[in-house]
């Protein structure tokens, strides 16, 4: 393979599977792999795409499409996704996980692990769900993110979203464990705020991992240096030619 057919080699379509550090975000990730691409390869202009955003405090699979597979992008994005994290109980703060401070607290010695676990399974199945106003998504042509940061009140319609499975792994108050399989636009942060209230007290995520999108699987996923590290090895086996 010389430098022309490596540069083909992207240009005609890759998938990759990325495991997505804690603090990146995931334009991060796919601004990392476009720059990467420019440098080693001369690629000077190349579609990049992530399948499905990841909060920059979760960590975990990120599938990333290059070239003409990013014509696939939507595909990847309407599969089930796996997450394993943990939830706080007795506090809640306005982005629902550790983005912001924590501004209210409750007393949560008195519930039960059975009480979590028969709360747990109420949100089995289709339900109706408010994404957070700490999200990505548009409100009145805005992010909403954006004036909630700016201390505005904002107020994201419901929708509907499918959760296939809903388990405790560990509850050890006031953590709890889970592992949650979903459909496509599901808000965990939303989750953990939502059972809070369900067991009249408060609760927050702080701590996410996407572990699988569909049959994709983060154990067989990169880091992005990893990536990096890897394109520039299959740079030097195509020699010195001049980019």
């Amino acid at each position: 393979m010389n430098l022309q057919s490596l540069r083909q080699h992207y240009l005609d379509g890759r998938l990759l599977l990325i495991d997505k550090p804690v603090g990146w975000t995931s334009f991060d990730v796919v601004k990392k792999i476009r720059l990467s691409l420019k440098i080693n390869l001369g690629i000077k202009k190349i579609k990049v795409g992530h399948a499905g955003t990841l909060d920059p405090l979760a960590t975990g699979l990120l599938i990333v499409c290059i070239g003409k597979s990013t014509k696939k992008i939507e595909t990847y994005q309407a599969q089930e996704k796996t997450y394993t994290g943990t939830l706080t109980l007795g506090a809640t703060t306005p982005s629902c996980d550790l983005e912001t401070e924590i501004d209210k607290t409750w007393p949560f010695e008195e519930i039960t692990e059975a009480e979590i676990r028969e709360a747990a399974q109420s949100f089995s199945g289709t339900i109706l769900q408010r994404p957070p106003a700490f999200s990505a998504l548009k409100v009145d042509g805005e992010r909403a993110y954006k004036a909630a940061r700016r201390g505005e009140e904002v107020k994201v319609p419901e929708r509907e979203v499918h959760i296939e499975t809903f388990d405790l792994t560990r509850v050890e108050l006031p953590e709890v464990d889970f592992r949650i399989v979903c459909s496509k636009g599901t808000y965990i942060r939303t989750i953990a705020y939502d059972l809070g209230r369900k067991l009249n007290n408060g609760a927050h995520l702080s701590l996410l991992r996407r572990t699988a999108i569909g049959d994709f699987e983060v154990d067989n996923a990169l880091e992005p240096n990893a990536w990096v590290a890897q394109l520039q090895a299959q740079r030097k086996t195509v020699g010195n030619e001049t980019l």
